[in-house]
Protein backbone atom coordinates (compact mmCIF):
# COMPACT_ATOMS: atom_id res chain seq x y z
CA UNK A 1 0.00 0.00 0.00
CA UNK A 2 0.99 3.69 -0.91
CA UNK A 3 1.52 5.38 2.05
CA UNK A 4 0.30 9.37 1.86
CA UNK A 5 2.75 11.17 3.22
CA UNK A 6 6.56 10.68 4.21
CA UNK A 7 7.36 9.25 7.97
CA UNK A 8 7.36 12.33 10.46
CA UNK A 9 8.74 12.05 14.13
CA UNK A 10 8.11 14.14 17.14
CA UNK A 11 8.68 16.96 17.36
CA UNK A 12 8.02 17.40 21.16
CA UNK A 13 7.54 14.66 23.96
CA UNK A 14 7.12 14.90 27.33
CA UNK A 15 5.55 13.61 30.47
CA UNK A 16 2.09 15.13 32.51
CA UNK A 17 2.51 14.76 35.84
CA UNK A 18 -1.33 13.31 37.33
CA UNK A 19 -0.53 14.12 40.68
CA UNK A 20 -1.20 11.06 42.22
CA UNK A 21 2.18 9.15 41.21
CA UNK A 22 1.44 8.91 38.07
CA UNK A 23 3.33 9.91 35.06
CA UNK A 24 1.90 10.19 31.30
CA UNK A 25 4.16 10.17 28.24
CA UNK A 26 3.00 11.83 25.85
CA UNK A 27 4.73 13.32 22.26
CA UNK A 28 3.78 15.50 19.75
CA UNK A 29 3.78 15.03 15.91
CA UNK A 30 3.38 16.83 12.61
CA UNK A 31 2.89 21.10 12.75
CA UNK A 32 2.58 22.61 16.03
CA UNK A 33 0.08 24.99 14.40
CA UNK A 34 -1.96 22.45 12.93
CA UNK A 35 -5.21 21.06 13.67
CA UNK A 36 -5.22 18.71 16.81
CA UNK A 37 -5.44 15.15 16.37
CA UNK A 38 -5.05 13.04 19.58
CA UNK A 39 -4.44 9.19 18.85
CA UNK A 40 -5.48 6.98 21.65
CA UNK A 41 -3.50 3.17 21.63
CA UNK A 42 -5.94 -0.26 22.36
CA UNK A 43 -5.51 -2.88 24.67
CA UNK A 44 -5.90 -1.64 27.13
CA UNK A 45 -2.35 -1.64 27.84
CA UNK A 46 -0.80 -1.85 24.35
CA UNK A 47 0.90 1.53 24.45
CA UNK A 48 1.37 3.97 21.41
CA UNK A 49 3.11 2.85 18.36
CA UNK A 50 6.92 3.82 19.02
CA UNK A 51 7.53 4.81 14.92
CA UNK A 52 7.14 7.57 12.89
CA UNK A 53 3.68 7.85 11.47
CA UNK A 54 2.54 8.20 7.94
CA UNK A 55 -1.37 8.49 7.42
CA UNK A 56 -1.55 12.32 8.62
CA UNK A 57 -0.50 15.12 6.79
CA UNK A 58 2.21 17.02 8.62
CA UNK A 59 1.46 20.15 7.16
CA UNK A 60 -2.56 20.08 8.01
CA UNK A 61 -2.27 18.08 11.59
CA UNK A 62 -1.00 18.45 15.09
CA UNK A 63 -1.11 14.38 16.40
CA UNK A 64 -0.73 14.05 19.89
CA UNK A 65 -0.28 10.34 20.94
CA UNK A 66 0.32 9.05 24.43
CA UNK A 67 1.00 6.00 26.79
CA UNK A 68 -2.45 5.33 28.69
CA UNK A 69 -1.16 4.73 32.47
CA UNK A 70 1.02 2.36 33.58
CA UNK A 71 2.45 1.17 30.07
CA UNK A 72 4.51 1.95 27.52
CA UNK A 73 6.46 5.05 28.52
CA UNK A 74 4.63 6.32 31.10
CA UNK A 75 5.37 5.56 34.80
CA UNK A 76 5.11 3.26 36.79
CA UNK A 77 5.24 0.41 34.67
CA UNK A 78 2.39 -2.42 35.15
CA UNK A 79 5.03 -5.52 34.96
CA UNK A 80 6.33 -3.72 38.81
CA UNK A 81 3.84 -5.52 40.97
CA UNK A 82 4.21 -2.33 42.92
CA UNK A 83 2.25 -0.34 40.59
CA UNK A 84 -1.41 0.88 41.76
CA UNK A 85 -3.66 -0.67 39.77
CA UNK A 86 -6.42 1.19 41.81
CA UNK A 87 -5.42 4.07 40.00
CA UNK A 88 -6.04 2.80 37.16
CA UNK A 89 -9.93 3.47 35.48
CA UNK A 90 -11.19 4.63 32.86
CA UNK A 91 -12.07 7.47 34.82
CA UNK A 92 -8.42 8.19 35.67
CA UNK A 93 -7.67 7.85 31.96
CA UNK A 94 -10.58 10.17 30.87
CA UNK A 95 -9.64 12.32 33.33
CA UNK A 96 -5.32 12.36 32.20
CA UNK A 97 -6.92 12.90 28.67
CA UNK A 98 -8.23 15.97 29.84
CA UNK A 99 -5.77 17.46 31.53
CA UNK A 100 -3.58 16.81 28.84
CA UNK A 101 -5.56 19.08 26.78
CA UNK A 102 -5.16 21.58 29.07
CA UNK A 103 -1.29 21.19 29.46
CA UNK A 104 -1.09 21.37 25.37
CA UNK A 105 -3.49 24.87 25.11
CA UNK A 106 -5.84 22.76 23.18
CA UNK A 107 -9.28 23.82 22.60
CA UNK A 108 -10.66 21.22 20.31
CA UNK A 109 -9.10 18.00 19.05
CA UNK A 110 -10.20 15.19 16.69
CA UNK A 111 -10.30 12.06 18.29
CA UNK A 112 -9.16 8.87 16.45
CA UNK A 113 -8.89 5.35 18.56
CA UNK A 114 -9.57 1.78 17.67
CA UNK A 115 -10.74 -1.18 20.07
CA UNK A 116 -10.02 -0.35 23.61
CA UNK A 117 -9.07 2.67 22.01
CA UNK A 118 -12.56 3.51 20.45
CA UNK A 119 -14.29 2.81 24.15
CA UNK A 120 -12.52 5.02 25.74
CA UNK A 121 -12.97 8.19 23.09
CA UNK A 122 -16.14 7.62 22.61
CA UNK A 123 -16.73 7.45 26.67
CA UNK A 124 -14.04 10.98 27.09
CA UNK A 125 -16.66 12.63 24.08
CA UNK A 126 -19.90 12.20 26.02
CA UNK A 127 -18.23 13.53 28.94
CA UNK A 128 -16.58 16.06 26.98
CA UNK A 129 -18.84 16.48 23.70
CA UNK A 130 -17.20 20.61 23.69
CA UNK A 131 -13.63 19.82 23.22
CA UNK A 132 -14.24 16.87 20.66
CA UNK A 133 -13.93 18.25 16.55
CA UNK A 134 -14.44 15.01 14.41
CA UNK A 135 -14.09 11.38 15.79
CA UNK A 136 -12.49 8.60 13.85
CA UNK A 137 -12.99 5.19 15.04
CA UNK A 138 -11.98 1.83 13.68
CA UNK A 139 -12.97 -1.57 15.54
CA UNK A 140 -15.41 -0.04 16.98
CA UNK A 141 -15.49 -1.30 20.56
CA UNK A 142 -17.94 -0.14 23.80
CA UNK A 143 -16.64 -2.95 26.60
CA UNK A 144 -20.00 -3.93 27.28
CA UNK A 145 -19.89 -6.80 29.49
CA UNK A 146 -21.43 -8.95 26.55
CA UNK A 147 -18.52 -8.23 24.42
CA UNK A 148 -16.16 -8.82 27.12
CA UNK A 149 -17.76 -12.51 27.55
CA UNK A 150 -17.97 -13.24 23.92
CA UNK A 151 -14.43 -12.46 23.41
CA UNK A 152 -13.22 -14.60 26.56
CA UNK A 153 -15.95 -17.16 26.63
CA UNK A 154 -18.56 -16.74 23.41
CA UNK A 155 -15.50 -17.04 21.05
CA UNK A 156 -14.39 -20.48 22.51
CA UNK A 157 -17.24 -22.16 20.46
CA UNK A 158 -15.12 -21.69 17.25
CA UNK A 159 -11.52 -22.52 18.94
CA UNK A 160 -12.32 -24.99 21.60
CA UNK A 161 -8.61 -26.33 21.70
CA UNK A 162 -7.52 -23.06 22.79
CA UNK A 163 -9.93 -21.91 24.68
CA UNK A 164 -9.49 -25.20 27.12
CA UNK A 165 -6.36 -24.00 27.47
CA UNK A 166 -7.18 -20.46 28.37
CA UNK A 167 -9.35 -21.30 30.93
CA UNK A 168 -7.20 -24.08 32.35
CA UNK A 169 -4.39 -21.37 32.63
CA UNK A 170 -6.24 -20.40 36.73
CA UNK A 171 -6.53 -22.54 39.04
CA UNK A 172 -9.18 -25.62 38.67
CA UNK A 173 -11.44 -24.46 41.38
CA UNK A 174 -11.98 -21.52 39.43
CA UNK A 175 -12.25 -22.38 35.78
CA UNK A 176 -15.85 -22.70 35.99
CA UNK A 177 -16.16 -19.04 37.33
CA UNK A 178 -15.36 -15.45 36.70
CA UNK A 179 -12.16 -16.30 34.55
CA UNK A 180 -11.24 -12.60 33.90
CA UNK A 181 -11.44 -12.16 38.20
CA UNK A 182 -9.17 -15.42 38.25
CA UNK A 183 -6.41 -14.25 35.85
CA UNK A 184 -6.62 -10.65 37.60
CA UNK A 185 -5.44 -12.32 40.46
CA UNK A 186 -2.87 -13.89 39.38
CA UNK A 187 -1.62 -11.46 37.54
CA UNK A 188 -0.71 -9.63 41.10
CA UNK A 189 0.81 -13.16 42.22
CA UNK A 190 4.34 -11.63 43.84
CA UNK A 191 5.86 -14.88 41.70
CA UNK A 192 6.92 -13.32 38.77
CA UNK A 193 7.44 -16.70 37.33
CA UNK A 194 2.95 -16.92 37.85
CA UNK A 195 2.75 -14.10 36.21
CA UNK A 196 4.72 -14.88 33.10
CA UNK A 197 2.49 -17.66 32.90
CA UNK A 198 -0.58 -16.03 33.33
CA UNK A 199 0.31 -13.69 30.44
CA UNK A 200 1.47 -16.09 28.02
CA UNK A 201 -1.93 -18.34 28.43
CA UNK A 202 -3.82 -15.07 28.18
CA UNK A 203 -1.75 -13.56 25.01
CA UNK A 204 -1.69 -17.16 22.94
CA UNK A 205 -5.91 -17.15 23.45
CA UNK A 206 -5.76 -13.66 22.28
CA UNK A 207 -4.26 -14.91 19.31
CA UNK A 208 -6.10 -17.88 18.86
CA UNK A 209 -9.28 -14.99 18.06
CA UNK A 210 -7.54 -13.89 14.90
CA UNK A 211 -5.80 -16.51 13.52
CA UNK A 212 -8.04 -17.13 11.31
CA UNK A 213 -9.03 -13.53 9.94
CA UNK A 214 -8.01 -12.91 6.56
CA UNK A 215 -4.99 -10.78 7.39
CA UNK A 216 -4.28 -12.42 11.22
CA UNK A 217 -0.88 -12.34 11.76
CA UNK A 218 0.90 -15.11 14.23
CA UNK A 219 1.81 -13.76 17.31
CA UNK A 220 0.15 -10.60 16.98
CA UNK A 221 -0.49 -10.09 20.73
CA UNK A 222 2.15 -12.30 22.25
CA UNK A 223 5.54 -11.26 20.41
CA UNK A 224 6.00 -8.38 22.16
CA UNK A 225 8.97 -8.17 25.34
CA UNK A 226 8.20 -9.82 28.45
CA UNK A 227 7.70 -6.98 30.31
CA UNK A 228 5.33 -5.05 27.89
CA UNK A 229 3.15 -8.79 28.38
CA UNK A 230 2.89 -8.71 31.91
CA UNK A 231 1.69 -5.08 31.56
CA UNK A 232 -0.80 -5.60 28.91
CA UNK A 233 -2.27 -8.54 30.61
CA UNK A 234 -2.03 -6.90 33.65
CA UNK A 235 -4.42 -4.00 32.90
CA UNK A 236 -6.81 -6.17 30.30
CA UNK A 237 -7.55 -8.50 33.28
CA UNK A 238 -7.75 -5.64 35.68
CA UNK A 239 -10.21 -3.69 33.49
CA UNK A 240 -12.10 -6.39 31.52
CA UNK A 241 -12.72 -8.38 34.86
CA UNK A 242 -14.46 -4.89 36.15
CA UNK A 243 -16.46 -4.10 33.28
CA UNK A 244 -13.87 -1.18 32.52
CA UNK A 245 -16.35 0.68 35.52
CA UNK A 246 -18.94 1.35 32.63
CA UNK A 247 -22.67 0.70 33.50
CA UNK A 248 -24.05 -2.22 30.71
CA UNK A 249 -24.82 0.07 27.27
CA UNK A 250 -24.04 3.00 29.20
CA UNK A 251 -22.06 4.31 26.07
CA UNK A 252 -24.89 3.47 23.53
CA UNK A 253 -27.31 5.36 26.16
CA UNK A 254 -25.75 8.15 26.09
CA UNK A 255 -24.83 8.55 22.31
CA UNK A 256 -27.47 11.29 22.14
CA UNK A 257 -24.58 13.46 23.84
CA UNK A 258 -22.66 13.19 20.68
CA UNK A 259 -25.10 14.60 18.41
CA UNK A 260 -23.23 17.20 16.52
CA UNK A 261 -19.78 15.61 16.19
CA UNK A 262 -18.95 14.36 12.60
CA UNK A 263 -18.04 10.78 13.12
CA UNK A 264 -16.48 7.92 10.37
CA UNK A 265 -16.52 4.25 12.09
CA UNK A 266 -14.60 1.72 10.27
CA UNK A 267 -15.25 -2.23 11.43
CA UNK A 268 -14.20 -5.82 9.51
CA UNK A 269 -16.90 -7.96 8.69
CA UNK A 270 -14.33 -10.66 9.97
CA UNK A 271 -13.90 -9.48 13.39
CA UNK A 272 -13.98 -12.20 15.56
CA UNK A 273 -13.07 -11.24 18.85
CA UNK A 274 -15.33 -7.53 18.37
CA UNK A 275 -18.54 -8.58 16.09
CA UNK A 276 -19.73 -6.23 13.50
CA UNK A 277 -23.28 -5.80 15.72
CA UNK A 278 -21.19 -3.47 17.88
CA UNK A 279 -20.58 -0.73 15.37
CA UNK A 280 -23.55 -1.19 13.50
CA UNK A 281 -25.54 -0.22 16.58
CA UNK A 282 -23.66 2.57 17.83
CA UNK A 283 -24.11 4.09 14.59
CA UNK A 284 -27.30 3.64 14.23
CA UNK A 285 -27.49 5.78 17.96
CA UNK A 286 -25.24 8.22 16.48
CA UNK A 287 -27.15 10.36 13.21
CA UNK A 288 -23.57 12.39 12.69
CA UNK A 289 -21.73 8.89 12.53
CA UNK A 290 -20.65 7.07 9.20
CA UNK A 291 -20.03 3.04 9.15
CA UNK A 292 -17.91 1.26 6.97
CA UNK A 293 -17.80 -2.05 7.21
CA UNK A 294 -15.00 -3.72 5.24
CA UNK A 295 -15.82 -6.86 3.78
CA UNK A 296 -12.09 -8.43 4.08
CA UNK A 297 -10.67 -7.64 7.12
CA UNK A 298 -11.36 -8.59 10.72
CA UNK A 299 -9.87 -7.01 14.10
CA UNK A 300 -6.20 -6.78 12.79
CA UNK A 301 -7.14 -4.41 9.75
CA UNK A 302 -6.26 -4.66 6.07
CA UNK A 303 -5.48 -2.10 3.07
CA UNK A 304 -9.12 -1.46 2.72
CA UNK A 305 -9.60 -0.78 6.26
CA UNK A 306 -6.60 1.43 6.18
CA UNK A 307 -7.21 3.03 3.25
CA UNK A 308 -11.04 4.07 4.95
CA UNK A 309 -9.53 5.41 8.02
CA UNK A 310 -7.30 7.29 6.13
CA UNK A 311 -10.02 8.35 3.88
CA UNK A 312 -11.51 10.41 6.82
CA UNK A 313 -8.83 11.28 8.35
CA UNK A 314 -8.01 13.44 5.13
CA UNK A 315 -11.69 14.39 4.38
CA UNK A 316 -11.60 16.20 8.40
CA UNK A 317 -8.29 17.88 7.48
CA UNK A 318 -9.51 20.99 6.23
CA UNK A 319 -12.64 21.14 8.70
Amino acid sequence: MVDLYPPISPYDHGFLDAGDGNRVYYEQLGNPQGKPALNVHGGPGSGAPQRPTRAWDPERYRVIRFDQRICGRSTPHASDPAADMSLNTTQHLIDDMERLREHLGIERWLLNGGSWGATLIVAYAQQHPERVSEMVIPAVTMTRRTEIDWLYRGAGRFYPEAWERFRDGVPEDERDGDLLAAYARLMENPDRAIREKAAADWLAWEDAVISNEPNGVPGMYSNREVDAQIAFVRICAHFFSNGAWLEEDQLLRNAHKLAGIPAVLVHGRHDMGSPVQTAWELAKAWPDARLHIIEDSGHAGSDAMQEAVRAAIEDFKNR
